[in-house]
C-alpha cells in the first residue's frame, strides 16, 4: 500500500486527529482545505492543498499523485434545516465524494476512503443492524444512500472503495462531547426524553485507526460500521459521563423542547439505532476502548485529550 495519503475535511475534528496520526505513522499527507487561515489548524508536517473539495480544479493534480483518498467533508448537520440548507448538506457530501474519487482514478492500487453516517439505517428501534440492513427512508438515511452510491460507484473505473457508516464520536476537543459537556458540568446534563434510545458511539482514535486499518487492507471494500462493539442507551451514556464529572445527569431534555428549538434535526437527535461493527470485527479489528466509561475516562487524562 502506498505511503502518499490526501485528505479532504482535513481540518475538521475527526480530520485533525486522522493527519496527526497519518504523519506519527509515516505517511506522506497532503490536506485540502479551503483558505489559508485554516493552514494554521493543521500538524508541522501535513501539506496544505489550496481549494474547493465541490469544485474540481488544480487540487485534484495534488490528489491524483497519492494511492489513498480519504473524504471526510460535508456541510454540518447540527443546523436548522430549510431546503436550501439540506440541498448543501446532500451536495457538499456528494460532490466532494465525486471529485477525489475523479482525482484518484488512472493509478493501480488506489483506495478510496469515505465517511458515511450510522444515519443510513434510520430509527431502527430496538433491532440491531449490520451492513447489511437496508436504509431508512428519512432525510438523512437518503443522504447517506446517494453518498455512498457516489463513492461506490467508482468501483467500476478502479478504484477500492471503502464506506465508514460513522458513529457519535467522542473526543476531548470536538464533536458531540464538547457541545455537552457545559451542561453536564453545571450538572444540567441528562438523557433526550426518555432516554431509552440506542446510541452509537466510537472514541476518536479507534475511528480514526479504523479509517486507517480498512485504507492499508487491500482486500477490503464497501460499508462498514465504524462504532464502538459495546451498545449502550442514550440515558445509560448520560449516567456514565455525569459518573465520570462527578456530576448529577438525571435532568431530561424533552424532545419537544429539542424539535422547537431545532426543528426538524431535533428529530434526528430522538432517533434510535443500534448498528453493530460485525464486518470490522470479521476483519481482526482490535478496540481500544470497547468500553464506554473507560473510553469517556480516557478522554479526560492528558493521553486522550
Amino acid at each position: 500500500m502506498g505511503s502518499k495519503v490526501f485528505v479532504v475535511g482535513g481540518t475538521g475534528f475527526i480530520g485533525r486527529h486522522l493527519v496527526g496520526a497519518l504523519v506519527e505513522q509515516g505517511y506522506e499527507v497532503w490536506a485540502l482545505v479551503r483558505s489559508r487561515k485554516r493552514i494554521a489548524r493543521l500538524p508541522e508536517k501535513v501539506r496544505p492543498v489550496l481549494g474547493d473539495a465541490c469544485v474540481p480544479g488544480e487540487w485534484q493534480e495534488e490528489a491524483s499523485k497519492c494511492e489513498i483518498g480519504i473524504n471526510l467533508a460535508g456541510a454540518n448537520i447540527f443546523h436548522r434545516w430549510n431546503e436550501g440548507y439540506k440541498r448543501l448538506i446532500l451536495e457538499s457530501r456528494v460532490l466532494s465524494t465525486r471529485f477525489l474519487a475523479e482525482a484518484l482514478i488512472g493509478g493501480e492500487g488506489r483506495v478510496l476512503f469515505n465517511a458515511s453516517a450510522v444515519g443510513y439505517y434510520g430509527d431502527t428501534g430496538e433491532e440491531a443492524v449490520d451492513e447489511t440492513h437496508p436504509p431508512g427512508k428519512d432525510f438523512l438515511a437518503r443522504v447517506c444512500v446517494e453518498w455512498e452510491a457516489e463513492a461506490l460507484k467508482w468501483q467500476r473505473r478502479g478504484l477500492r472503495v471503502c464506506v465508514g457508516r460513522f458513529g457519535i464520536v467522542l473526543g476531548p476537543d470536538g464533536g458531540a462531547l464538547l457541545k455537552m459537556l457545559p451542561a453536564f458540568k453545571l450538572g444540567l446534563g441528562g438523557p433526550i426524553g426518555n432516554g431509552r434510545q440506542w446510541f452509537p458511539w466510537i472514541h476518536v482514535k479507534d475511528l480514526v485507526s479504523a479509517i486507517i486499518f480498512l485504507a492499508r487492507r487491500e482486500e477490503t471494500s464497501g460499508p462498514f460500521n465504524l462504532v464502538a462493539p459495546e451498545a449502550v442507551r442514550q440515558k445509560e451514556f448520560a449516567r456514565t459521563l455525569g459518573r465520570v464529572l462527578r456530576r448529577p445527569a438525571f435532568l431530561p431534555l424533552p424532545v419537544k423542547l429539542l424539535k422547537f428549538v431545532l426543528g426538524e434535526v431535533g428529530t434526528v437527535l430522538s432517533t434510535s439505532c443500534r448498528p453493530r461493527p460485525k464486518r470490522l470485527l470479521e476483519l481482526g479489528f482490535e478496540f481500544s476502548y470497547p468500553r464506554l466509561e473507560e473510553a469517556i475516562r480516557n478522554l479526560f487524562t492528558k493521553e486522550g485529550g
